[in-house]
């Protein structure tokens, strides 16, 4: 197991290496970007180690707000190859230290199933005790969703907290969330998992007051009441209420945005991928924009747009979304649902995949689940997709010419170095739909709005100064052609 940590300690050196040069290469013009000053207020604040979370008899709701600090792994090996029980448990390992806490030991048990009882199995249990004893861990954290009996039965056995795979996501999107919506999108989600998951120790959550808290308060007014556990129950219905209500309303704002882009016929991508497959730094390359690039999971949770252009001049607009990553928690697909239709309004999906991450297929198979997931529950087409595979600076080659055989029409690209950055944008040219409709129009020299927008969202094919105007010959958007209608020159 030293050996694993160690290599654990390489890999996760070399990947800071590379977000650090990243980084510097965003900040050679001298000015810091947004990017740079959001990772620079993220790295501001840092978790304080020494804090204990051993449990106690509490006296007020346990929310199960995280304080991680040294944590054991421990995972169910069910299905699949031994290779992807390790892969599983080295992502689970960067989820941890993503949420900040120190990885001392990773446990894997195969079994056919999950045990119903304590997930791992009551001896397991107690040897999984023990390696938190010799370890001096304070929280244990399980590679998969526990129900809340599996969550109280394994804590009681190994004494310190115990969190799952969700909690662990939804504690990194909390860190991370920093708009109004997606701090909402976030809260929202966490209520909702920790619902069933309500409880405290001892008799504090059993407590009743009858009546008027115990007092005689007359006729119709004494009784049990309601249990502490029941109280905070509601309260957390009410502040869910009120969050679905407000993202409801930040929802409508959103589309009217999207609307507008719609509208205008600009053609707009959706940049789709794995966490940390280097979806921002595509989008930096791509635009010359400084949005936020960090080597963790999870960096981006506001959808970012840009717009940017062609090779041929023609302009369009890239959109950034929240990265996904296996058994993504279904409260998080459901609270960022407005967040993810950004993928159904596109005109092209840029699938970016890590070439250096030991398993890309794995990562192309969760990205889809859950891209198919959002189509089908909004009922919307699939646009088409052109897979980015990314990192290749960092790639294995061998690596690489798999996949160069399994995905003949992706493009390889480093958003780092630069390299394939020129053939993506010449692909691009060629995918994008180009404007069908052919005019010839007259514009008067007064519509200098109209000849802006033939720049921008058509095609010049020949344009001449005449007198009354300018005459161009030009493919342009079907709504354009309608707007130049009136200007077409008489027979």
């Amino acid at each position: 197991m030293t050996n694993t940590h160690e290599n654990e300690e390489s890999t996760a050196h070399e990947q800071s290496e590379y977000a650090q040069a990243e980084y510097t290469a965003a900040s050679a013009s001298g000015n810091p970007s947004t990017g740079e000053m959001q990772l620079a207020d993220r790295g501001a604040l840092r978790r304080v180690a020494g804090l204990s979370t051993e449990l106690e008899d509490v006296t007020e709701v346990e929310y199960r707000q995280l304080r991680l600090e040294r944590v054991v792994l421990v995972g169910v090996w069910t299905q699949g190859t031994a290779e992807q029980a390790e892969a599983s448990m080295t992502e689970l390992a960067a989820l941890a230290e993503t949420a900040g806490s120190e990885v001392l030991e990773g446990l894997v048990q195969r079994r056919d199933k999950p045990d119903a009882a304590t997930y791992i199995g009551s001896g397991k249990a107690q040897e999984l005790r023990e390696v938190v004893l010799a370890t001096g861990a304070d929280t244990v954290v399980c590679d998969g969703e526990l129900t809340p009996a599996q969550l109280t039965a394994l804590e009681k056995i190994v004494k310190v907290k115990v969190i799952d795979r969700t909690a662990l996501i939804l504690d990194i999107f909390a860190q991370h969330a920093t708009s109004r919506e997606g701090k909402a999108q976030v809260a929202f989600a966490q209520m909702e998992y920790m619902l069933p998951r309500l409880r405290g120790w001892g008799e504090s959550m059993s407590r009743q007051a009858g009546g008027r808290a115990g007092s005689n308060g007359g006729v119709g007014l004494r009784g049990p009441g309601e249990t502490k556990i029941e109280t905070d129950r509601r309260r957390i219905r009410e502040r869910m209420a009120k969050l679905r209500r407000e993202i409801k309303g930040m929802k409508a704002a959103r589309d009217t945005k999207r609307t507008r882009r719609l509208q205008s016929d600009i053609p707009s991508i959706a940049i789709v991928g794995y966490t940390n497959a280097g979806k921002s730094s595509l989008l930096n390359s791509l635009t010359g924009s400084g949005v936020l690039v960090e080597n963790a999971l999870f960096a981006t949770l506001d959808p970012t747009t840009r717009r940017a252009a062609l090779d041929d001049g023609r302009e369009y607009v890239l959109t950034d979304t929240v990265g996904f990553v296996r058994h993504l928690p279904t409260q998080l697909v459901e609270a960022f649902r407005s967040t993810l239709e950004e993928v159904t309004d596109a005109d092209l999906l840029l699938h970016v995949v890590d070439g250096s991450d030991p398993l890309p297929t794995e990562q192309i198979k969760a990205v889809r689940e859950v891209v198919t997931d959002v189509l089908r529950e909004t009922d919307s087409k699939a646009p088409p997709e052109l897979i980015v595979v990314n990192k290749i600076d960092a790639a294995d080659p061998v690596t690489l010419t798999q996949l160069r055989g399994l995905l003949p029409g992706a493009v390889f690209v480093s958003a780092r170095t630069g390299e394939g950055i020129a053939e993506l944008r010449a692909h691009l040219s060629e995918v994008l739909v180009r404007p069908e409709v052919e005019v010839d129009v007259l514009v008067p020299y007064t519509r200098g709005d109209l000849m802006a927008r033939i720049h921008s969202d058509g095609t010049i094919l020949e344009s001449t100064h005449e007198e009354a105007g300018t005459r161009v010959h030009a493919r342009v958007p079907q709504m354009l052609a309608s707007a130049l209608v009136e200007y077409a020159p008489s027979a």
